[in-house]
């Protein structure tokens, strides 16, 4: 498992995986507007998760400037994946990624109709917390304080 910042020839495949009609009703759309604010985004990042060189998913985070709680914004997994543990094992390797600053927690605002990715956290142990903004607050498990620390239990690929 491999994990890295978007770049931009990464375009033509984050695209693809935005023409699917599930990813772009809770993530997108996505556009040119997107693609240029991630690739100079300065108070976060946008990373690709890897599987033996090709890429499993796409994990957004807004670090907090106080260390409390960075944000994960989006976690969108492969089309062809999706459904199978992937998302799972990339959230966890994209907490764990050493370029965070450090932080005490994650939170993750998710869609409240959005039932997959509600269940996606429960089944993860975030705690529901409040709507905010429209969106639901879900808070991460104690133990998933700091960057390189384990962040989501569940079984690693092999490889």
């Amino acid at each position: 498992m491999a994990v890295r910042r978007y770049a931009r020839p990464d375009e033509p495949w984050v695209r693809a995986w935005f023409r699917d009609p599930e990813l772009d009703r809770w993530l997108g759309p996505l556009d040119d507007n997107w693609c240029a604010h991630v690739e100079t985004e300065t108070t976060g990042v946008q990373l690709v998760v890897e599987h033996e060189g090709r890429p499993i998913a796409l994990v957004g985070v807004e670090w907090d400037p106080l260390g409390d709680r960075h944000a994960v914004t989006d976690v969108a997994v492969d089309p062809s994946r999706r459904r199978s543990g992937v998302g799972r094992v990339a959230l966890d390797a994209a907490l764990a990624w050493s370029g965070h600053p450090a932080a005490t927690g994650w939170v993750a605002f998710v869609d409240p109709d959005n039932a997959v990715a509600l269940g996606f956290f429960d089944a993860l142990a975030w705690t529901a917390g409040a709507v905010d903004d429209g969106l639901r607050c879900m808070t991460s498990p104690a133990g998933c304080a700091h960057r390189g620390v384990r962040a989501v239990a569940g079984p690693r690929p092999r490889g």
